[in-house]
């Protein structure tokens, strides 16, 4: 059970700025899960060229998304992933343009390795229309095919279970947008047997060759989160996340919660 739910909360876990994105682990054969959360978050500041948060803006964002895995085999899992978005931004004095986009991403992820960690490979498709999360920018994201390496591992500290996972993705997006490499990592303690904590770090570094409107950005973000489990087959999460730096992005920061339920 506790791995099942290590696998689960790691899912949930990228719900800030890539709700969709899952652990280096997989599904049982024929088990379902489905994941339901919202976001809300502000920024009153942009960073600059040169990473400082000098801009001033106006910008608000509610999104939301639910998310259906399935395991088609112990070591294959797939995934569907409908994603809505509500957002305002503009320059600070200025009127604020809002922004209402809805798109979805499908994928599935293999488990390659078990013997050191769980090693696995995902991939998935996004379609085009979506507000572009990862970054906040102003504009409508294109197309999206991404390739994701994942490495997660159980530990033990001071006799409280924990786990780690590393994952690396290559985004390629249509044009005029830019593609992106992204790092992410997790670390998680189970303070009690049903509490968890995890400390998340996103990084998105937007690729060369960028042509306007666009410019080149990054985008580092990190989250704390608690997940409380309330049955065998219910979990609660909240969490909170902020922009400690960036370039050409917002300086955001919000909350969120979610809700899974696994059969």
């Amino acid at each position: 059970m506790r791995f099942l739910l290590t696998a689960a909360v790691l899912f949930l876990a990228g719900f800030c700025t890539e709700f969709a994105r899952a652990g280096a682990w997989t599904l049982d054969r024929g088990q379902v899960q489905v994941i339901s959360g919202v976001t809300m978050s502000t920024a009153s500041r942009r960073f600059d060229a040169a990473g400082r948060p000098t801009q001033k803006v106006v910008f608000e964002k509610l999104f939301g998304q639910s998310c259906l895995e399935y395991g088609l085999t112990d070591a294959v899992t797939l995934y569907l992933a409908p994603e809505y978005v509500m957002a305002r931004s503009g320059a600070q004095g200025a009127a604020a343009i809002p922004a209402r986009n809805a798109a979805v991403e499908a994928g599935a992820r293999v488990l390659l390795l078990t013997r050191i960690g769980m090693f696995s490979v995902q991939g998935s498709a996004k379609t085009a229309g979506a507000f572009d999360m990862a970054t906040s920018a102003y504009k409508a994201a294109g197309r999206q095919v991404e390739l994701r390496l994942l490495y997660g591992r159980n530990y033990k500290l001071l006799g409280l279970d924990g786990f780690a996972d590393l994952q690396a993705a290559e985004r390629w997006i249509r044009r005029p947008r830019p593609n992106e490499m992204a790092i992410d990592a997790t670390i998680g303690l189970w303070f009690t047997p049903k509490t968890l904590a995890m400390f998340k770090s996103y990084n998105i570094v937007s690729g060369g060759g960028v042509k306007a409107p666009y410019t080149y950005y990054r985008m580092h973000k990190l989250e704390l989160s608690v997940v409380r489990q309330l049955t065998s087959s219910w979990f609660v999460q909240v969490l909170a996340f902020a922009s400690p730096a960036g370039q050409n992005i917002v300086a955001e920061h919000g909350i969120g919660s979610a809700l899974w339920y696994r059969f």
